[in-house]
């Protein structure tokens, strides 16, 4: 005969359909959103030559108010560099200079990606996504703002294995 179970063991218990919700590292996470952000940028170029006049403008040497050359194309560039540099720094720097990269480079590119709805007329297509761009971006401010730091244990002296080193002034 089986022995009687509580509710409250029920409830305790895991499902079988519970899932697994492993904690991201924030270099994974930074490194995700400044991805997101450049396939943003990608498909927005891409679907602003569906917009009317667009490709004329292109055909006739102007992109708004600017002349194509060689100087409109090698900010182009940059502009799209910068963030593409970015995931890979993401997962490369130290965690310190890692930090202070991401909040500099996101601050900096918050005005960017505003000024781009600057006298456009679709205003539904670059709200919504400049407002993303946006949104990924505040997302990558606090994902390093909010960067864990390493503390020891005060039982065991342990140190968490998620972020950088203690300074040495602190282990002393």
């Amino acid at each position: 005969m089986r022995a009687p179970r509580s509710h409250t063991a029920l409830e305790t218990s895991p499902s079988r359909s519970t899932l697994e919700d492993s904690r991201v590292p924030v270099r994974a996470k930074l490194a995700a959103a400044w991805t997101s952000v450049m396939f943003l940028y990608i498909y927005v170029d891409y679907f602003q030559l569906f917009t009317p006049g667009y490709v004329d403008e292109i055909l006739a040497g102007r992109i708004h108010t600017y002349d194509i050359g060689q100087t409109f194309v090698v900010i182009g560039v940059t502009v799209v560099a910068i963030p593409s540099l970015m995931v890979l720094f993401s997962t490369t720097l130290p965690a310190r200079v890692n930090r202070a990269t991401n909040l500099v480079v996101a601050t900096l590119y918050v005005p960017v990606s505003v000024y781009n709805a600057v006298g456009e007329s679709w205003t539904w297509f670059f709200g919504l996504t400049i407002g993303l761009e946006v949104l990924i971006l505040a997302f990558v401010l606090r994902s390093a703002w909010t960067w864990p730091r390493r503390t020891p244990s005060p039982a065991t002296g342990a140190i968490s294995l998620d972020d950088e080193p203690l300074r040495a002034a602190q282990r002393a």
